[in-house]
């Protein structure tokens, strides 16, 4: 196609997207998975290699046991059946990232397989079915722009743990693929085995795209997408794909089943190559790794580990706790708001209360500073007692805003700040009918406007209560008794 094209509404079109993820992530070991160089991210260039990683003749690998648990742990969490033994095989092809010829996989005996993800809303949520989930090595990475002329490889990624995730063509549109990608990042957040950072390289996507007529139950031709790293690339890669596709048909075309690039700069897919099938990789088992048993006790030990996973979570805070679907997805998507999410509910505050200040006060801080939760300064239990004294009717809510900026600035108690700054809610209604009595003789206008309908007069009156009062009256009492004395006869 000689321009991009712009997709239209999924009711708008005649065809059916299908969709099938290959997910690529890289766990968080400190060293690569069959030798001990380390894997941390940024290094000067082939400066984390050896002869194992770089496969020089006569070296051997030897598996790393943590990556091999947290392949189990991974795939547990996405309800994954666990293999008794995790075998290895050699995956053969020729690329310059490539250093030995031959990547070391798994093919007939993935450690995960037949699990699924949910996605969707968590009342009436779409189950994504898993077709396998299998350890490898990474390979090393391609630099076209280091070297005026000349392309170079950096080899420091070569070896490190990598976590192969495959879906099954279950996903309809472009969207849904993004909330599937969304779910799985959680997944492996919260369950440790990666930081799952985009932007660094450690989760890669390859997208299978397909169309066919809408109603249809007849796979179409798949072509693939290869290394998308940023859920905004993935969506506009699959419209632009299903719809480059369909038109081609819709002309009377042919698909090639084939690999194609994803130009970010042109929003435009390219073709690669022929896309390959597993014959073409010549897989045989790796002849320098026995198979290594995976005991059920030591799986269920690592099934016992696993924390409230992200589905779980959003499900309870939605059904349970009464959060809308959006405030649940926001503070599920970070699992350390989360957990300073779940400690205010320990030390006492209401749900909904504490999703709301968590969601305003506590992110506009955070976002202000550019800082990750760890940074907070308050306490969870320091937030849940100014909440509980809004909720006592002790401060007023406005005032509790002033008492939270202190508390953030100093690091005070909020009873204190309270008391230092004179901000205890007026709620003697003796008091207060003396204050409104003084407004009311003040206005005249504002009170005759009232009694002839106008409904907005009675804001102004609250608001010159509450500037008598510096801010400490109970707003809700204000407005009770400005009711009152202006519903008689006056």
């Amino acid at each position: 196609m000689s321009t991009p094209v712009t997709a239209g509404t999924a009711v708008e079109r005649p065809y059916e997207i299908v969709v099938g993820l290959e997910v690529h992530v890289e766990l968080t070991t400190e060293s690569k998975i069959f030798c001990s160089c380390p894997t941390r991210f940024g290094a000067e260039p082939n400066s984390q290699v050896c002869p194992v990683c770089l496969g020089l003749p006569g070296t051997l690998p030897v598996l790393n046991r943590r990556a091999l648990e947290q392949a189990v742990r991974a795939a547990l969490a996405l309800n994954c059946r666990i293999q008794p033994v995790a075998k290895f095989d050699r995956k053969n092809y020729h690329y310059p990232d490539l250093v030995k010829g031959y990547q070391i996989s798994q093919y007939d005996l993935p450690v995960g397989y037949e699990g699924w993800l949910e996605v969707g809303d968590p009342a009436n949520p779409r189950r994504i079915r898993i077709r396998r989930v299998h350890l490898e090595e990474d390979t090393g990475k391609s630099l076209h722009d280091q070297a005026p002329g000349a392309s170079v490889v950096d080899y420091n990624r070569s070896g490190i743990p990598l976590l192969e995730i495959v879906s099954e063509p279950d996903i309809r549109s472009a969207e849904e693929a993004r909330d599937y990608l969304m779910h799985l990042r959680q997944v492996m957040l919260y369950t440790g085995v990666s930081d799952a950072r985009m932007e660094e390289g450690s989760l890669r996507v390859d997208c299978n795209v397909s169309v066919r007529p809408r109603g249809s139950d007849v796979f179409g031709t798949i072509t693939e997408i290869k290394n998308l790293n940023s859920f905004r690339s993935v969506v506009r890669a699959i419209e632009y794909e299903a719809q480059r596709q369909w038109e081609v048909l819709s002309a009377g075309g042919t698909l090639r089943r084939e690999t194609r690039h994803w130009d970010e700069r042109r929003e435009v897919t390219v073709a690669l190559r022929r896309k390959e099938e597993a014959h073409d990789y010549r897989y045989f088992p790796d002849p320098d790794l026995l198979p290594v048993p995976l005991p059920a006790d030591w799986v269920e030990e690592i099934r016992a580990s696993l924390p409230e996973l992200p589905g779980a979570r959003r499900r309870r805070y939605v059904l349970d706790l009464d959060l809308s679907v959006r405030d649940a997805d926001t503070l599920v998507g970070d699992p350390g708001l989360a957990g300073y999410f779940e400690d205010l509910l320990a030390a006492g505050a209401e749900a909904r209360a504490a999703a709301s200040w968590v969601l305003t006060q506590v992110l506009a801080w955070l976002n202000a500073q550019g800082a990750g939760i760890d940074a907070f300064p308050v306490p969870p239990a320091r937030l849940a007692r100014l909440l509980r004294l809004v909720d006592e009717g002790t401060i007023s809510m406005t005032a509790a805003k002033d008492v939270f900026e202190e508390m953030v600035r100093t690091g005070a108690e909020p009873d204190a700040v309270v008391e230092a700054r004179g901000l205890r809610q007026i709620s003697d209604q003796a008091a207060l009918l003396e204050i409104v009595d003084r407004v009311l003789a003040a206005n005249p206008q504002p009170v005759a406007d009232y009694r002839a309908g106008r409904q907005q007069a009675l804001g102004f009156l609250v608001g010159q209560v509450m500037k008598e009062t510096r801010g400490r009256a109970n707003p809700q009492l204000v407005n009770d008794l400005l009711r009152q004395r202006l519903s008689s006869d006056g």
